[in-house]
């Protein structure tokens, strides 16, 4: 039986993370990101999940990146054991994300990274999972049970239903500051974590309203409130900064369409 955790939950402003990937080169490279990072510092890195979960007990980090394809222990087994202490760290997976997706599903994770992982997505990871730490949150209030209609803006939806350990949640789309393609899926990103769907994002962009959800990128839609700054790191380019201080590229294909609805003047 594996002990209890007897970490303390408080307020943190700098998370103690553990790195858990079977990968040398996969550790390293995340670990040069989260060094860029100031509200991040790693304080050990295991190679599989059973060395993971002993660092894990001894050391009591607030945040723990972990891979999903491992030797033995899986990742999912280990959020798994780690969900059913009373005290446990934030989790944010960073897999390839294939066919894992479903049993990711029953994982109360802060964020789901894509290999390989960019220098901003990864800064938006650890704000989210800053935030839930903060707030000491395990989940996002919603009930699994329908307690209210999904019912349509004009032509669009005002929800949706994802799926979690014990059913669906309704999902209220003012909720979700960002939408991420992953494969066959798409990442839904709330302040606080982000739900995994089975959608397409061109099935995404005809049920949301893009005056709210506007598709910038072939694989990126976002929250127009969210953003606070646009950025034009070249000529053509255009770089959207949000509210977490994360960032996304404007795809080549979603300039004229981003611009309109910001309101941008040529430069």
């Amino acid at each position: 039986m594996t002990p209890a955790l007897v970490c303390s939950c408080t307020e943190v402003n700098v998370m103690r993370a553990i790195l858990i990937d079977d990968e040398a080169l996969a550790i390293e490279r995340l670990a040069t990101g989260l060094a860029a990072i100031p509200e991040v510092t790693v304080v050990a890195t295991a190679t599989g999940a059973a060395e993971g979960l002993s660092l894990i007990e001894q050391l009591c980090p607030d945040l723990v990146f972990l891979d999903i394809d491992m030797p033995g222990m899986s990742g999912i087994a280990l959020a798994k054991q780690l969900m059913e202490q009373a005290t446990s760290p934030e989790i944010v997976f960073v897999t390839a994300f294939d066919q894992y997706a479903a049993q990711a599903f029953d994982i109360e994770a802060a964020d789901y990274l894509l290999k390989p992982v960019g220098a901003e997505r990864l800064r938006m990871g650890v704000a989210r999972a800053l935030r839930r730490r903060r707030t000491r949150v395990t989940d996002d209030g919603a009930s699994v049970h329908a307690a209210s209609p999904l019912t349509p803006i004009g032509s669009y939806d005002n929800a949706l239903w994802v799926p979690v350990k014990q059913g669906s949640v309704l999902l209220p789309v003012e909720t979700i500051n960002l939408i991420e393609a992953a494969k066959d899926y798409v990442l839904l990103h709330t302040d606080l974590k982000a739900h995994i769907l089975r959608a397409k994002m061109s099935e995404l962009e005809q049920r949301l309203d893009p005056k709210v959800l506007l598709r910038v990128h072939r694989s990126y839609m976002v929250r127009l409130a969210t953003v606070t700054a646009v950025e034009r790191p070249g000529r053509g380019m255009l770089r959207l900064r949000l509210a977490d201080d994360s960032s996304v590229q404007v795809g080549p294909l979603y300039m004229d369409e981003v611009a309109e609805a910001l309101k941008l003047t040529a430069h």
